[in-house]
Formats: C-alpha cells, sequence, structure tokens
C-alpha cells in the first residue's frame, strides 16, 4: 500500500481497494475483507489515509450540537479525532486491531482520547450497542459477502430520535481511471434510502445526492471522483 492517499483526500475509506488494485492474486493471502487481511494492509505503513476528516462529515455535521457520535469503519482515526475535538463522545469502531490502535494514538496525540470508547467490530458478525446523536457510515465498501445493506439498516436502529444518520459513498471510478471498478455497483443516493427501510413519518431526508470529490491520482496531480452522501434525521 503506498503512503500517499490517492483514493480520497479523506481519512478512513478502509473498507474498500485502491482503483484497479488486485486483491486476489496471492492464493495463501488472507481472505479479502477479514479482520486478518485489513490488519496486513494497514500493516504495510505507518499511514494509509491523509490524517484529515471526511470533506462529507465536516460539512454534514458541522452544525450538529455535539452528543454521542457512532464512526463505523473509522480507520485511522481522522474523522473520530475532528468529532471528539468538537465535543462528541464518540464509539469509534473497526475489523482491524491495527487501524484501531493507530486511531487511538492519534486521539491520544490530539488530547481527546478520553472522550472515545474504541471497539472491534466486523459488522456483519456484530454491531456496538447504544443509540447515538450521529451514526456516521463513510466510504462503508468492502470485498467478499459484505452485507452492507443489513448494515446499514443496523445503523439507522442505532440512531436516537432526534438523531442523525450520515452515509457516504463512492458513485463510480476515479477521473483518471473511469472504468476501474465498472464490475462493482455503487448504489445512488435513491437506492440507499430505499435500502435503508426508513419507517414512514419517521424519518426526514435532509440530503440525498451526489458530488464530485476533489482528490488526487497516484501521480499527486489533481484529480475528482463521484461520490454521493445521503443524510437523514430521526424525528420519532
Amino acid at each position: 500500500m503506498p503512503k500517499h492517499d490517492h483514493d480520497h483526500s479523506h481519512a478512513h475509506a478502509h473498507a474498500h481497494a485502491h482503483a484497479g488494485e488486485d486483491v486476489h492474486g496471492d492464493e495463501n493471502a488472507p481472505a479479502p475483507g477479514g479482520a486478518e487481511f485489513w490488519d496486513g494492509r494497514y500493516s504495510e505503513s505507518t499511514r494509509i489515509w491523509s490524517g484529515k476528516p471526511n470533506a462529507v462529515l465536516v460539512r454534514e455535521a458541522e452544525d450538529l450540537a455535539p452528543g454521542r457520535a457512532l464512526d463505523l469503519g473509522c480507520g485511522e482515526g481522522a474523522d473520530t479525532v475532528w468529532l471528539a475535538r468538537r465535543g462528541w463522545r464518540v464509539t469509534a469502531t473497526d475489523i482491524s486491531k491495527v487501524a484501531l490502535g493507530r486511531a487511538a494514538e492519534h486521539a491520544a496525540e490530539a488530547g481527546v482520547g478520553e472522550l472515545v470508547d474504541w471497539q472491534q467490530h466486523d459488522f456483519s458478525q456484530s454491531f456496538p450497542e447504544g443509540e447515538f446523536d450521529l451514526v456516521s457510515a463513510c466510504f462503508l465498501h468492502s470485498y467478499g459477502d459484505f452485507p452492507r445493506e443489513r448494515i446499514l439498516r443496523r445503523a439507522a436502529a442505532a440512531v436516537a430520535p432526534g438523531g442523525t444518520l450520515l452515509v457516504v459513498g463512492h458513485a463510480g471510478g476515479p477521473s483518471w481511471n473511469p472504468e476501474a471498478l465498472a464490475d462493482i455497483h455503487f448504489p445512488t443516493p435513491e437506492e440507499v434510502l430505499a435500502q435503508l427501510e426508513l419507517a414512514e413519518g419517521g424519518w426526514e431526508v435532509l440530503t440525498a445526492a451526489e458530488h464530485v470529490q476533489p482528490m488526487t491520482d497516484p501521480e499527486g496531480r489533481p484529480a475528482t471522483r463521484p461520490d454521493n452522501a445521503v443524510k437523514v434525521r430521526r424525528v420519532s
């Protein structure tokens, strides 16, 4: 894994491959998507992501009153640290213990470690307990048999009344190789809303749109990628 973040200018889209990357080439390698696989990925370098919070999280959450937050797939912790610095008490979760250890170091260096509860979860097997005022699922994509729709419905169920669910995902390949992931279906905002199966009258849709995300390509040049965001508020 290269040290530069050419997949996004975000911190923790940990659960997806870099465009065009072959994850099946070594028959002795851990199964893609599992804890051992992601521990190996994070162990390849001292930092994978940029260390900056996801721009969409910043835009969509900066006006929310701090409360209890759940960061699904926290990676190296940039989103978690950003939330904690703003006064949120964060439950930060990831499948990789290596990522969690690195994220905890980041939070400690930022002086917000006491605001974070670090939990290791394989979301296909377990999910954090409790209700939260904000549940953030940024770039929760993975390999293999990854039940993303079921996980996102569980995320919605964890939102407290009056709370917010933010789901950010890819909408296609990057500008330098738009066909790189052509065989993968990335759901549209409308599809994400349908997959959530939100109770009629119980939720307010605040954002459901595609946007162009600035980033850098593998050579460090300016590039873009289509992403989308769904933000809903639980009203009852």
